[in-house]
């Protein structure tokens, strides 16, 4: 394994999209063409099965340096009232234009750090938006809680709207390594947000664990990962710290690339990690996620409903997901379309009655099989050519360049399609790479991403 995971560290996307945000043609985008498609793709999904809506609250009091999400670090809780003000008029801007009232099939809250907000203004929000939009008979709703923040109250006013599920980030246990990442966070505030979200009847509480991170050892992982079984959350995110401080700007220059872990020694983490949630109970679902056989993750896993968007993997499929708030990505399965990041630009576009978008992408033909197939593989661990649909002209060439993971033992070709193998998984990304046609013709001169190990 330790030739192997030194073989295959390289730089490669997490496939969030596909296109990746790098590779988006931005010359062929305008915002005439985004409304266009984002409208006749809405008008389809509003009436099959409804539309998934994220919403980006981008406030935290303090700066975690592990982070890589777009944030605004303040204090200062006056800024709650005019963004929310923002984010519905970004909703009455798309509403105006399609010409119906949305029915939501899933909202999730992200962050920064959802619970720097108010419970009285997440139910302003909440309230603001089914004032014009319809709840789909099964609408999942989620939010992102910080536990060192997250009340009671912030549970139980969610969950009068019907919020069931809640993700904790976690991240490590250990004092060393949470002062590095600026993260304190004690074992006793987790335990009392986890058994407060099931008091207020949540049925899905999460925990995102990260291994690799700063100063972080092998002990530290499998402490934390202990802890977090004695707390027996109903899914675990346990992934991998993606380094890009090239990218990400000061935050993750408050310590040197020597104070990481090797890949060998992430790699180890991982599978050890890996190894004691197996032990709990716990079964792998699609990349660097683990949910009990009762979530249902699990049940959408087994039944190959799982879906993989900006939102992470769901239970469920929308072919629209509508992003609103800054830097929040919109995909309506034929195109993406990303916000501005500024919130002073944010608010500015609005007030004009601009829609906030500052880029995009119209996927051709091509990127639309390309995209089914680095969906099949993310999602299922297997992907298909059989039908003319998922053909494409360059598919010889890459099956060429998965030769060598074939060889390699981390996955079989099979009638037309392709597995990955076990011990494939944990190389997802770098099976996904030969089909990514925008990176391979387009081989980047300095780093975009992260390493896949």
């Amino acid at each position: 394994m330790t030739t192997l995971v030194r073989k295959y560290n390289v730089p490669g996307p997490r496939y969030t999209s596909y296109p990746t945000v790098p590779y988006w043609d931005q010359e062929a985008f305008s915002l005439k063409d985004w409304k266009a498609t984002f409208k006749a793709s809405f008008l389809e999904s509003n009436k099959r099965e409804g539309i998934s809506l994220y919403i980006h609250l981008p406030f935290c009091e303090s700066m975690c340096t592990f982070c890589g999400c777009t944030k605004r670090i303040t204090k200062n809780h006056s800024v709650e009232t005019p963004y929310i003000d923002a984010v519905l008029k970004e909703l009455a801007l798309y509403r105006s234009f399609v010409g119906e009232r949305p029915v939501i099939q899933q909202v999730h809250l992200g962050g920064g750090t959802p619970t720097f907000f108010s419970e009285h203004n997440l139910a302003r929000l909440i309230n603001g938006i089914f004032k014009h939009a319809d709840k789909a008979p099964q609408c999942e709703m989620s939010f992102e809680g910080h536990p060192n923040n997250t009340t009671l109250e912030h549970l139980e006013t969610l969950a009068s709207f019907g919020f069931k599920r809640v993700c904790y980030g976690v991240q490590d246990y250990n004092e060393t390594v949470q002062k590095a990442i600026n993260r304190i966070q004690p074992f006793a505030h987790v335990q009392r947000a986890t058994d407060q979200a099931r008091q207020a009847g949540y049925t899905s509480v999460g925990h995102d664990i990260i291994f690799g991170l700063p100063f972080q050892k092998l002990e530290h992982v499998k402490n934390t990962i202990e802890k977090t079984i004695q707390l027996f959350p109903d899914r675990i995110a346990f992934y991998s710290y993606a380094h890009v401080p090239w990218i990400k700007g000061n935050g993750q220059r408050g310590y040197d690339e020597a104070n990481l872990p090797t890949a060998e020694e992430k790699r180890e983490q991982y599978e050890v990690g890996k190894q004691l949630l197996a032990e709990a109970g716990y079964v792998e679902i699609g990349m660097d996620h683990f949910a009990l056989p009762t979530d249902a993750l699990f049940h959408a896993q087994q039944e190959e409903r799982i879906h993989r968007n900006f939102m992470g993997y769901n239970a469920s499929k929308t072919q629209v997901m509508l992003g609103l708030g800054v830097s929040a990505i919109s995909d309506s399965w034929y195109s993406f379309a990303q916000n501005v990041k500024g919130i002073n630009e944010y608010y500015h576009l609005l007030e004009n009655d601009i829609l906030p978008v500052f880029r995009g992408h119209i996927l051709t033909e091509e990127d639309l099989k390309i995209r089914q197939h680095i969906l099949n593989l993310m999602c299922h661990f297997k992907t298909s050519w059989e039908t003319p649909a998922l053909y494409f002209d360059e598919l010889p060439e890459v099956l060429i360049k998965l030769k060598e993971l074939e060889a390699d033992g981390l996955l079989i070709f099979e009638h037309k399609g392709l597995r990955v193998t076990e011990k494939g998984k944990p190389f997802v990304r770098n099976v996904c790479l030969p089909f990514d046609l925008r990176l391979q013709r387009n081989k980047p001169e300095t780093k975009l991403f992260s390493m896949t190990i």
